[in-house]
C-alpha cells in the first residue's frame, strides 16, 4: 500500500515572511514509513539509467540524495555553499532575489565518465538547480536528470530545468508559493 506523502508535508503559512506557503519536509522526515518510500520512490525512478553518482544540494538535498546514491548503489556528491568543502573545489554563481551566491563541488570529483542525479528537496525558482546542473556538467559529467520530493510548479524552476535539457521528476506538487 503506498502512503500519501503529500499528506505527511507541512504547510506553514507566512513563513519566512507574509504572503509564502512554506512547505516543510520535517514532518515527512520524521515519519519513518513516509521517509523511507520518498527515497525509494525517487531512486526507483531512476534505476537502471547509467548513474555512477547522486549530487545532493545542500542542505536538505543531502538528506534525500544521500538515501537515493545508497538505493542506487552510487556515490553521493554533496553540492555545498561556498568555503565550506575543504580541498580543491570548483565553483557556480547564481542569482538571489538580492544578490548572488556561490555553490560548490570538489573539484576531483566529476569526470566526462561520470553520470549524476542531482536531488533536493523542493524546486521552486531553480535558481540553485539550474547552478548545480551547471557545475556539474562544467565537469564533463553528464546530468541530465533532477528529482525533487516537491516542486512548487506556479514558480516556473522545474520548467526552467527542463528548458535547460534537464528530466525533472517530483513526488510530490503543491500550487502556490
Amino acid at each position: 500500500m503506498s502512503l500519501d506523502l503529500k499528506s505527511l508535508v507541512r504547510t506553514i503559512p507566512d513563513y519566512p515572511k507574509p504572503g509564502i506557503l512554506f512547505r516543510d519536509i520535517t514532518t515527512l522526515i520524521e515519519h519513518p514509513e513516509g521517509f523511507k518510500e520518498s527515497v525509494e520512490r525517487l531512486a526507483e525512478a531512476h534505476r537502471g539509467l547509467g548513474f555512477t553518482h547522486v549530487a545532493g544540494i545542500e542542505a536538505r538535498g543531502f538528506i534525500f540524495g544521500a538515501g537515493v546514491a545508497i538505493a542506487l548503489g552510487v556515490g553521493f556528491v554533496p553540492v555545498r555553499k561556498r568555503g565550506k568543502l575543504p580541498g580543491t573545489t570548483i565553483g557556480q554563481n547564481y542569482a538571489l532575489e538580492y544578490g548572488v551566491d556561490t555553490i560548490e563541488i570538489h573539484a576531483d570529483v566529476l569526470s566526462n565518465v561520470h553520470k549524476v542525479l542531482v536531488v533536493d528537496d523542493l524546486i521552486a525558482t531553480g535558481g540553485t538547480a539550474i547552478a548545480a546542473v551547471g557545475l556539474i556538467r562544467r565537469t564533463g559529467a553528464i546530468c541530465d536528470h533532477a528529482a525533487f520530493a516537491i516542486d512548487l510548479p506556479d514558480l516556473g524552476g522545474a520548467d526552467k530545468l527542463r528548458a535547460e535539457k534537464v528530466n525533472v521528476s517530483a513526488l510530490m506538487a503543491f500550487e502556490g508559493h
